[in-house]
């Protein structure tokens, strides 16, 4: 979907609707990321916006709504640094871009300083820790707006063949062995979560995409942006999300250990939750491993390919590994 004809289809389409949000049609406008959706970042003389195309067919208008009234609460709690989204001409958030026989939206968010952080990932895990349970409390405490819709990320549309990010047996060059060892790693995840259960003390709104890639470190801050994937899902969920392509990683437990400290400086987090972080960890690798197969197309998908997918093969060999040792300590 997202190769150079289409996205530059979507740069001229983008370009001429820029004065409803008070920018000439001249301004430059350059493409700063391909993901679930394209965007782009507008540089006039005054103001610099971020905008997002949003991917046919994925969200409703109602759900984009609904994104934008969550920012908009959090906002005005003070709950996170998120930047603000900018209003049109006509005074709405989101806009409908006609396009051929069909329509586009896209919505302005105000630029927010700040890079992805790279250094000292522990003192920033711990403060992403603290920002997700802030998240989190207010998600609780939150009365949403009638019409509220967002999509629910659980076991079955997470693993299932109809998933939202697709299926995870279509990924990039997974072989019968891999497909049967990963069908075992499914029944697995199954089971612990659903033992874990869904009550509302462990699931509800999140935010369900905050990797580095979504956290802009400016100075002592730790700014959140991409709102786009929020759902109900566990909150664990969260964390997983956090290690999003490192999962390998040998930094993960001290990373995953700062995290928790970060949040149970906000809120209080069992012990046998922590426990069930590589649950979800190896959840939101499957996820992705299905995500890579559907967009076949992102830049992410060309540079991971077949090698996340053999890397999704071993980690599921060891997860399955650690989870017998766990049912036989138990036993």
């Amino acid at each position: 979907m997202y190769d150079a004809p289409f996205l530059d289809h979507l740069h001229r389409l983008l370009l001429a609707a820029l004065p409803r949000w008070g920018l000439p049609a001249g301004t430059r406008l350059s493409l700063l990321n391909v993901s679930e959706n394209a965007t782009f970042l507008a540089e006039g003389d005054t103001m610099r916006l971020v905008l997002r195309v949003y991917r046919q067919g994925y969200h409703q208008p109602a759900e984009m709504q609904s994104e934008l009234a969550w920012i908009a609460a959090l906002r005005q709690a003070g709950v996170v640094e998120t930047p603000a989204p900018v209003p049109a001409a006509d005074g709405t958030l989101l806009q409908a871009l006609p396009d051929g026989a069909g329509t586009r939206h896209a919505v302005a968010f105000v630029h927010m300083a700040g890079e992805e952080p790279a250094r000292d990932l522990p003192r920033r895990f711990r403060q992403l820790g603290g920002i997700s349970a802030r998240l989190h409390a207010h998600a609780r405490g939150w009365a949403p707006p009638p019409g509220f819709t967002r999509k629910r990320w659980d076991a079955d549309t997470m693993l299932g063949p109809a998933g939202h990010w697709g299926d995870w047996r279509a990924g990039i060059r997974l072989d019968a062995g891999g497909t049967a060892l990963l069908e075992r790693v499914e029944t697995a995840l199954r089971e612990a979560l659903a033992r874990y259960g869904d009550t509302p003390d462990r699931f509800g709104l999140v935010h369900a995409d905050l990797r580095l890639t979504n956290l802009l470190a400016d100075g002592p801050r730790l700014g959140v942006i991409d709102f786009d994937d929020c759902g109900f899902c566990w909150h664990l969920y969260d964390f997983a999300a956090a290690v999003s392509f490192m999962e390998h990683e040998p930094a993960v437990p001290a990373l995953m250990e700062a995290w928790v400290a970060g949040y149970r400086q906000v809120a209080p987090l069992a012990e046998t939750d922590v426990a069930l972080l590589p649950v979800f960890v190896m959840l939101r690798r499957m996820l992705l491993t299905a995500w890579l197969a559907s967009h076949a197309e992102t830049p992410t998908a060309q540079a991971l390919g077949a090698g996340y997918t053999a890397g999704t093969v071993a980690l599921g060999r060891n997860f399955l590994a650690r989870q017998a040792g766990i049912g036989a300590a138990s036993g």
